[in-house]
């Protein structure tokens, strides 16, 4: 008995030569549109589907395959002898291989704002048809990726053609078919309701398996948005854990927050233990590495840079581990190469490559939270309100700067010290912001760093003059904070009195 391949893409790459692959595999094909033309074109024997819809493509595309003797084919039970009975009758031929792939609304929004035409791009009949053959995975074949072609020749001139790989393809579908379903609501909700419609749907295509999640009884993988791992990320050496990527994650995102400059960030636990930058980077790394060396170990690096030999020989003096950079020279991976196990990624770039997401979420009992990504904006420091009497020293600005972004991305309650362009001290994730300062003080005193002279970022507002207090003792001559508290006329005074400089940023940069 013949059979039959309905071929209808919108992406057309490779599909001339699967076309002719299955034609001489004994298959009838059977096309739309602009595919019927370049494979026909190409002298495959293609049928134009309204040879077996019996009725003319209508109201300028928007119905071709949506028709009995389309769906029929595909979806009626080869192994029902009532089935068969009936598409005999009602003279409906099998369709045993369905290749579809969507229209391109993605690549539409991506380019215009005109409502017309995107709405013209949500693809209808693709997706029924995707749909009715995974139903019927029984006995035919779904193909929606391009990449799978040469897997399904495989299987159909080897004998390879099992209910399995079949099944493979049908959750390959369904997913293929949820995934653009969701793009189309969620860019609704964003164009109509703010992004925050009644629904919200996350998809992340899969990278890889961690060998577990954060702890070896939970099973962990990886999941992206937009290929940025896929195109960014690379493995040189080791494997990345769960607990790897979202230190990895935290790094970078310190690392990189200060545009080209030569940043260093190191990371344990989720949050910052060493940050400098330099003019060059084995200066920026030495400097990192006095606030914390401690908690340095067994920590994960972020280079805003290329490591060379030079580098990793200083890295390579304790134990680290993980190194991600914008890249790391060959003779930089020959030095780590005497570390078993330490792991190295780079993007491939000569600066770390971020993903800039503009939502973030988080799991919570029962659901999750979703908002707008939180980011320091470029002025935001710059056009921060003085409100003491003195004002603050170019390199103290800079500090400023620099304390008030990894402070944004410490965990609350937290403080950050920063001298001459380098962490001196941090105290994050405590019950009391006074806590925070006066841990992050206590560390810095048994690192032998000196303090004095430093600038002080809060991610929120300190609730009492206290901590100012705390901080003129140490030493520090610059403050940075949002301000908003009902007693901010203590904390300037307090300011005043000891002849700091304070600023008020005005926005809050939690992070729980």
């Amino acid at each position: 008995m013949k059979k039959r391949a309905l071929l209808s893409v919108s992406d057309k790459s490779g599909i001339v030569e699967f076309a002719k692959r299955l034609e001489q595999n004994g298959y009838e094909i059977i096309s739309t549109g602009g595919t019927f033309k370049m494979i026909k074109e190409a002298g495959v024997n293609a049928i134009e589907i309204d040879e077996v819809t019996k009725f003319p493509e209508c109201f300028e595309g928007r119905v071709k395959t949506l028709n009995p003797y389309i769906h029929g084919g595909i979806l009626h039970r080869r192994d029902k002898q009532s089935h068969l009975d009936q598409a005999k009758e009602l003279g409906v031929e099998a369709i045993d291989l369905v290749c579809v792939n969507l229209y391109p609304f993605k690549a539409t929004i991506e380019k215009t704002d005109d409502f017309e035409e995107i709405i013209e791009n949500i693809d209808i009949g693709g997706p029924a048809m995707v749909r009715s053959a995974a139903k019927n995975f029984d006995s035919v074949i779904i193909v929606t990726d391009v990449a799978d072609y040469d897997a399904v020749l495989d299987a159909i001139e080897n004998g390879n053609n099992t209910l399995e790989f079949r099944r493979d393809l049908m959750i390959k579908a369904y997913e293929h078919t949820a995934a653009y379903d969701s793009m189309i609501a969620n860019y609704m909700n964003s164009r109509f309701n703010g992004g925050f419609g009644a629904k919200q749907f996350i998809v992340g295509e899969k990278v890889f398996d961690t060998r577990y999640g954060e702890n070896p009884h939970q099973k962990g993988a990886l999941y992206e948005f937009e290929n940025h791992y896929s195109k960014n990320f690379k493995t040189l050496k080791g494997e990345a854990s769960f607990n790897n990527l979202t230190d990895i994650s935290g790094a970078v995102k310190i690392a990189a927050a200060f545009g080209d400059e030569n940043a260093v960030c190191i990371v344990k636990h989720g949050n910052p233990c060493g940050f400098a930058i330099r003019e060059n980077l084995v200066d920026a790394y030495t400097e990192a590495l006095k606030c914390d060396p401690v908690s340095a170990f067994g920590g994960v690096v972020a280079v805003n840079g290329v490591v060379d030999k030079a580098l990793a020989e200083k890295m390579n003096e304790i134990f680290l581990e993980v190194v991600i950079a914008g890249r790391i020279t060959p003779e930089a991976q020959e030095v780590f190469g005497t570390k078993k196990r330490i792991k190295l990624f780079e993007y491939g770039s000569d600066k770390i490559t971020l993903a800039d997401d503009e939502k973030d979420f988080k799991h919570i009992d029962g659901g999750f939270v979703y908002q707008d990504a939180d980011k320091v904006e470029e002025d935001e420091v710059k056009n921060a309100k003085l409100v003491s009497k003195k004002a603050a020293s170019e390199q103290e600005l800079k500090d400023l700067e620099i304390a008030y972004k990894v402070a944004s991305l410490t965990k609350s309650n937290c403080v950050v010290y920063v001298k001459n362009s380098a962490m001196v001290a941090v105290g994050m994730g405590m019950t009391s912001r006074v806590d925070a300062a006066q841990c992050a003080l206590k560390k810095a005193k048994e690192m032998g760093l000196d303090v004095s002279g430093a600038a002080l970022a809060s991610e929120a507002f300190f609730p009492f003059r206290d901590s100012i207090d705390a901080a003129a003792s140490a030493g520090v001559s610059a403050v940075i904070e949002p301000g908003g508290s009902i007693r901010d006329e203590e904390v300037i005074e307090a300011a005043n009195e000891h002849g700091m400089s304070l600023y008020f940023s005005g926005k809050r940069h939690f992070l729980h």
